[in-house]
């Protein structure tokens, strides 16, 4: 189980290059990943499962004892990072189905990369966990009303077909990970070691899919989503940075909110985005998912060997 649990934790680490790696492989041959697209709906509630089997009622505990840090971390991944995301969507012209697709990954929750990036950060993971865990249960809501207020303004979007799709996606999942933790205990006990490698690897496996039905629609679309991609990722990070420079939070506390403002569920606004949209709203999210593991991972080991002090933490990252 140790040995299990070490290369799980080296594999998580060093998960930027293996998602360029994969991307990579995706772009120049997408015929390996394209028997993925289909299963990335799957895919993906397989991961916000696991997500939920690490869960229990004491993480939530910081919106009991800190509501107004959370709610400051849950303004910034949605209202910030969504309204971040109209401004590039007309700073780099972009046509309307990218933008949409900027849009849901403005509008989308923090991703669960982001527990253990903050884990390898030094940061406060209990913090990163309950706002990965708010914000998901709330994007229920304000993924779909941010989408329609900012997106609107290029494609019609359906709030109510949104909602249901969320909720198949991330809400159910979740939840039903949250009874089996609660009433299999034992046996999701074991199966934690593996979680975070089995996270790793479907991601890199929905993120290299994603990229090949979309290989010709990139290489065509120019720099001008990448760039917006990339800056909406960097803003991310400073505005997280900022905010928790401003509101005075603890430097633990502080990496955590930088790294969860800038990570991004960025499968979910990617499968959203072909289900309501088109492929090319896709090529956001994919993006996005590719270059925030990069800068997620060079941020995170920056924090790590810049403070030798022991992170708080939770029995799932023990």
């Amino acid at each position: 189980m140790r040995f299990a649990t070490k290369i799980s934790a080296a594999i998580t680490r060093y998960m930027g290059l293996v998602v360029i790696a994969c991307s990579a492989l995706a772009l120049w041959r997408p015929e390996i990943f394209l028997w993925v697209a289909p299963h990335i709906t799957i895919l993906l509630g397989f991961i916000m499962f696991g997500m939920g089997m690490t869960l229990r009622l004491g993480d939530f505990s910081h919106i009991l004892t800190s509501p107004g840090r959370i709610l400051w971390g849950i303004g910034a991944q949605f209202a910030i990072m969504g309204i971040l995301a109209f401004i590039l969507c007309h700073l780099c012209s972009l046509p309307p189905d990218m933008a949409m697709g900027l849009i849901l990954v403005g509008a989308a929750p923090g991703g669960t990369a982001s527990n253990v990036l903050a884990y390898i950060a030094k940061g406060d993971v209990p913090y990163a966990v309950t706002l990965t865990s708010a914000g998901t249960f709330l994007s229920l809501i304000l993924m779909p009303l941010i989408t329609w207020l900012l997106g609107g303004v290029w494609i019609p979007v359906d709030i109510w077909g949104l909602m249901v799709s969320i909720s198949k996606i991330v809400v159910v999942p979740v939840l039903l990970g949250i009874v089996a933790h609660s009433f299999c205990g034992r046996l999701t006990k074991s199966a934690l070691p593996f979680l975070p490698l089995f996270s790793a690897l479907t991601i890199t496996l929905v993120v290299a899919g994603i990229l090949a039905i979309n290989a010709e629609n990139i290489l065509r679309a120019g720099f001008d989503i990448l760039v917006a991609v990339i800056c909406l990722n960097l803003a991310g990070l400073a505005a997280g940075s900022f905010l928790a420079r401003f509101r005075r939070f603890d430097t633990g506390m502080g990496r955590a909110l930088c790294i969860s403002v800038g990570t991004k569920n960025s499968g979910l606004a990617t499968a959203l985005a072909l289900a309501h949209f088109s492929p090319t709203a896709a090529i956001a999210g994919a993006l996005y998912s590719v270059w925030q593991n990069i800068s997620g991972a060079l941020l995170a080991n920056y924090f790590h060997t810049r403070d030798p002090k022991t992170p708080p933490t939770k029995d799932t990252y023990q």
